[in-house]
């Protein structure tokens, strides 16, 4: 490919982005949701859904056909159920007193980056964010989930005609997709969205288009001295084993009470862990990584294909997760980082001070911003861990996979990209939600005076400081 064939092709793309806009322009709030609707029903659909999970797994090799319909299906429904309750067009909010009115407009054309974890799942999220607010997206998806992202996006363009809107609304790269291709669509877009590797994050921030990124995760999760620990592992076991642990809101790490330990790592082994010997660690410290890195041949796997790799012995038959134990975080250790398999390195705690402390350790590492876990019932322990620790979630006695990207008993919104804010270079201290797809035009009118006498804003600090 020479050098100004990715801009020629970026260029075509973006000029029928530009088209398909312009169509849509006018569409009212009913017509928005309406399409929005149809992108849902592209991935919800259980056919659709078995398919592009089975074609997502075949092609990348990561994860598992089964959680990848549940999240085809569930993240997607959780999200139109977000949606639905959002103005996007026109007015959408007006605040007489204030002598404010606030009217949505459309950012321009979205260039999604998305990884080969969610070739499917995350591709329609961000289409559903963007054509809310009447934007156009253009999908960079990973090369090996291209077929899988690519399938998902001809449903969606499919259920937009049917419909009667402009199915260019949303396109995606050609394939082969490469770095140079996706580095000028990040150049010609309006807004860069990007869920994946740190290098894209960062390639996107230097662009020079607004760009929001993602944070790495390296979930650690406490569990307390007084938790339930049996809830807790089913919990821990749920959410470790879901798509073969490829979340970034997977547990990597426990951090477990030193007065329940052993309670706990036999809640653990009920709920279907393996604690491994230290041969066996050794095995898997050696072939879980390769010169420093995660081993693409090994992370993703389900548990018998890793038992095998790992050579355990007897008693790991027919356990769904396996479990390291290491004396405390230690930042040279590649049990402290994201694992990306359903490994799960265990600590020992003396207290909830202990606990933040190793905390701390751990995302030092990697995962700063992005979330934590604790099963408690102390209510202030999970409120000191709040307070303390730098990452924007705190989840309690949740499933972390389940509850981290939104979920139907807790508040946050669903989602399939979580900001880490600027603790893990993000610009964004939330879930990525419909609102970040959307610029926001002002009417500002005279309100009666609101400008308070000098006393009572400095009164205070003269009384304690002088004039």
């Amino acid at each position: 490919m020479t050098s100004t064939e990715p801009r020629t092709t970026i260029q075509g793309l973006v000029e029928k982005a530009r088209n398909a806009m312009a169509q849509f322009a006018d569409a009212t709030q009913a017509q928005a949701d309406e399409a929005v609707t149809a992108l849902a029903w592209a991935i919800y659909e259980p056919g659709r859904a078995r398919a592009l999970a089975e074609m997502a797994v075949a092609q990348t090799g990561l994860g598992d056909i089964e959680s990848k319909i549940v999240k085809n299906q569930r993240k997607t429904f959780g999200c139109l159920r977000d949606l639905s309750r959002v103005r996007s067009v026109g007015v959408i909010e007006d605040m007489p007193a204030k002598g404010m009115v606030k009217y949505a407009k459309p950012v321009g054309v979205v260039a999604a980056v998305t990884p080969s974890t969610n070739p499917t799942a995350t591709p329609v999220n961000k289409a559903m964010f963007a054509i809310k607010s009447r934007n156009a997206v253009i999908i960079a998806p990973s090369p090996s989930g291209w077929g899988a992202t690519s399938a998902a996006v001809d449903y969606m363009r499919a259920e937009l005609e049917k419909c009667g809107y402009p199915a260019d609304l949303v396109q995606i790269l050609p394939k082969p997709v490469n770095k140079a291709l996706t580095q000028e669509l990040m150049e010609q877009a309006d807004l860069v969205v990007v869920t994946g590797s740190q290098n894209n994050v960062r390639r996107a921030y230097s662009s020079g288009t607004p760009a929001i990124g993602v944070g790495a995760g390296n979930v650690p999760v406490v569990i307390d001295a007084d938790a339930d620990l049996d809830d807790a592992a089913v919990k821990i076991c749920r959410s470790k084993t879901f798509d073969n642990a490829t979340s970034c809101s997977s547990e990597n790490s426990l951090l477990i009470h030193d007065s329940v330990y052993d309670d706990a790592i036999a809640a653990l082994r009920r709920a279907g862990g393996h604690l491994c010997s230290s041969e066996e660690k050794e095995r898997i410290r050696e072939r879980l990584w390769t010169d420093g890195k995660l081993n693409r041949q090994v992370i993703a796997k389900d548990a018998d294909t890793l038992r095998d790799i790992f050579e355990l012995g007897p008693e790991a038959q027919g356990a769904r997760f396996f479990m390291v134990e290491e004396d405390r975080p230690d930042p040279d250790s590649p049990f402290t980082d994201e694992k990306l398999s359903l490994v799960l390195t265990v600590y020992r705690v003396r207290d909830i001070d202990d606990a933040k402390a190793q905390l701390d350790t751990i995302l030092d590492v990697c995962g700063k911003g992005h979330s934590v876990g604790i099963h408690t019932n102390t209510a202030a322990h999970a409120e000191q861990l709040a307070e303390s620790i730098d990452v924007v979630r705190v989840l309690v006695n949740q499933a972390h996979t389940m509850g981290n990207g939104g979920s139907f008993d807790n508040a946050l919104e669903f989602t399939l990209s979580m900001g880490g804010g600027t603790w893990a270079g993000n610009s964004i201290t939330e879930n990525l939600n419909a609102r970040h797809f959307m610029n926001v035009t002002h009417l500002v009118r005279t309100i009666p005076l609101d400008q308070p006498p000098e006393e009572e804003l400095f009164g205070a600090y003269w009384k304690q400081h002088g004039r």
